[in-house]
């Protein structure tokens, strides 16, 4: 039995990557672990549109953060070992924790960089200009 779904229109062809993308979307679940920010920035050096995620890392060392483009999807992982062995706590509220979080990029999506600054991991993306193509067909006279 075949799946119905509002990329099965017979008018919408070549979306099935689309489609694919959703379901990986759809399926990454997230407990909201680290919080994070989306800016625009105005456009640099000839990139187009500019985006900036912000991710907010207080406690990880570098050493402790992965950032990985895999598959088209963006992958930030946290990691802390935890060096407490000889401490003892009368409270611990400040856990070593782990996280994952991965953002799905559009076709053409460059990485400018990242930087961790503060506590916060910030990463650069840049979205080119769309090139405009209008292209005639010709169209061949059967008889």
């Amino acid at each position: 039995m075949s799946r119905m779904t509002a990329f099965s229109s017979p008018l919408l062809l070549g979306f099935d990557e689309i489609e694919r993308v959703l379901d990986r979307v759809s399926k990454a679940t997230s407990d909201g672990y680290p919080p994070y920010n989306i800016e625009r920035l105005p456009p640099e050096d000839g990139h187009g549109e500019v985006l900036r995620i912000t991710l907010a890392v207080a406690g990880f060392r570098r050493e402790d953060l992965d950032v990985v483009v895999e598959e088209r999807q963006l992958l930030i992982r946290g990691r802390q070992s935890d060096d407490d062995k000889g401490r003892q706590f009368l409270h611990r509220g400040i856990a070593a924790r782990q996280f994952q979080r991965a953002f799905v990029l559009a076709e053409g999506i460059d990485i400018l960089g990242a930087e961790l600054k503060d506590g916060l991991l910030s990463i650069d993306l840049a979205r080119p200009e769309p090139e405009k193509i209008v292209r005639r067909i010709d169209i061949a006279a059967r008889d």
